[in-house]
């Protein structure tokens, strides 16, 4: 596999576990990762743990890829497998066994819960005594299975002088002896993590502050296989404080979507816009809060992200999605708008739709906060008379209304040329000759192109609709026989 090997330069990866979605808090880590990597020139790789078969599934890792596609941060080399990978794993625990860094371990089942028992009502630490750690396998039964537990140090203490957390400190005599082959044979997730960092070449692991414990039990295969081999490095490490909803708890399904694919499909985000808010969850830089990728890249390092949990804020998010709405491509809008419309209509786009979508964005993004907000508002440029109309635009409609809309009606059919301009001055003369206020004049006229009361400006929707279609849905509302 790929060594990516010179030790001198950044390594950082991002290793999920394809039991579903790409979890919102997985993107954050995913995206530290890839700045650091860019902002020092490193290389960002990619792991799928898989090794717990029963519960990874093909749909969870294109899902994941699909994320991360999405999101702009694929890979720089093809992405490594861990289950592929089981061989090599159970290699270093046989290696760790044969320098007398591990051992079998005999102890079956029922003794282990038993243990668990005893330790339960003790009020002590449920943990691994260690009971096999020095006997001889011929006390064992013929043909007992076993599994490899890695031999941890008992005295003195382990260190971590982590990037995010500061130094951490646990006495070694807290840490047990983890398994690191089962007795089928199969490596742990403990033991094939480090393989894997190792072989990958990893300088820099930055994952959640979830993982903290295990890095000091994955420290234990690190030093004693640096003692065998040498050229095991100890990682640098940073762990991240996870995002918490609003209420301060552990970000879950009730504070809203997970998946980052929620906040594609169904929420209706820009990817940009969602990078900038995980950026901003947990890390920051002055006052800036509009950060583009570029700058992103710039600015990043570890020394910005703070210990406490950041608070995840759906209304912030929406905000910022808002803002990069106002500033992205109008035919990239329209592109990822017109399926949007299609649905909420029950049925295609006619040809002229996404050009028509494209014509009318500059006029429905500026009110927006999400993909879904600007489909809503362009409903009326495909709706067919007769309208239907929502309680408020009904009741705007009133016998006076309509006249003024059959006035209007009139008045537009002279014009000549369709541009905004003579749009405009033919309504200042119409509200003119009502003695009107021209907001007076465009509230009905709103009511009877849209069938709502909010919409781009009325000159707009005038122009967007052509003007036989404006005069038609103002023939429909106008003419003494509706109502």
């Amino acid at each position: 596999m790929s060594a990516t090997g010179d030790k001198k330069k950044v390594v950082t990866r991002f290793a999920p576990s394809p039991t579903g979605f790409l979890h919102i808090g997985g993107a954050r880590t995913a995206l530290f990762n890839w700045l650091y990597a860019r902002h020092h020139g490193g290389t960002f790789l990619l792991r799928i743990e898989d090794t717990d078969q029963t519960r990874s599934t093909d749909a969870a890792v294109a899902a994941i890829f699909d994320g991360l596609d999405w999101l702009g941060l694929g890979g720089d080399e093809e992405p490594v497998f861990q289950f592929a990978r089981a061989a090599r794993h159970a290699e270093v625990a046989r290696t760790l066994l044969g320098a007398g860094h591990a051992y079998r371990c005999y102890a079956s089942p029922e003794e282990l819960a038993e243990l668990r028992e005893q330790q339960r009502a003790a009020k002590q630490p449920m943990r691994y005594d260690g009971r096999w750690r020095d006997r001889p396998a011929a006390d064992a039964p013929a043909d007992a299975p076993y599994v490899i537990r890695l031999k941890a140090p008992r005295e003195g203490e382990t260190v971590i002088d982590d990037m995010v957390q500061g130094r951490v400190v646990v006495q070694n005599a807290e840490l047990d002896d983890m398994i690191l082959l089962r007795s089928d044979g199969t490596p742990t997730y403990m033991l094939a993590v480090v393989v894997d960092d190792h072989d990958m070449g990893v300088t820099h692991v930055i994952r959640g502050d979830d993982h903290l414990n295990n890095a000091f039990r994955q420290l234990g295969i690190i030093k004693a296989m640096g003692q065998i081999e040498g050229g095991w490095d100890e990682p640098v490490y940073a762990h991240i404080p996870l995002i918490h909803g609003s209420d301060g708890a552990k970000l879950s399904k009730r504070h809203g979507a997970l998946g980052v694919d929620a906040y594609r499909d169904e929420m209706g985000m820009l990817p940009e816009a969602v990078l900038n808010y995980l950026l901003r969850l947990g890390w920051g830089h002055g006052d800036e809060e509009l950060i583009p990728l570029a700058r992103a890249i710039e600015l990043f390092d570890l020394s910005g992200v703070g210990r406490s949990p950041s608070r995840f804020d759906l209304k912030k998010l929406e905000n910022l999605n808002g803002h990069y709405l106002r500033e992205a491509d109008d035919a990239r809008l329209a592109a990822l708008v017109a399926p949007r419309v299609a649905a909420l209509l029950g049925h295609d786009l006619p040809d002229s739709g996404l050009p028509l979508l494209t014509a009318a964005m500059a006029s429905l993004k500026p009110r927006a906060r999400t993909l879904n907000e600007i489909a809503e508002g362009a409903l009326f440029l495909f709706k067919n008379c007769p309208l239907d109309f929502d309680d408020k635009a009904s009741a705007l409609l009133d016998d006076s209304a309509r006249v003024l809309v059959e006035k209007t009606s009139d008045a537009l059919g002279s014009v000549q040329t369709w541009t905004i301009e003579a749009i405009e001055e033919t309504l200042r003369r119409v509200a003119e000759d009502a003695g009107l206020g021209l907001g007076k004049v465009a509230q009905p006229l709103r009511a009877a192109l849209t069938g709502r009361t909010t919409s781009p400006g009325i000159f707009d929707v005038l122009f967007l609709l052509g003007k036989d279609e404006s005069i038609l849905r103002l023939t429909d509302v106008g003419h003494p026989s509706v109502g």
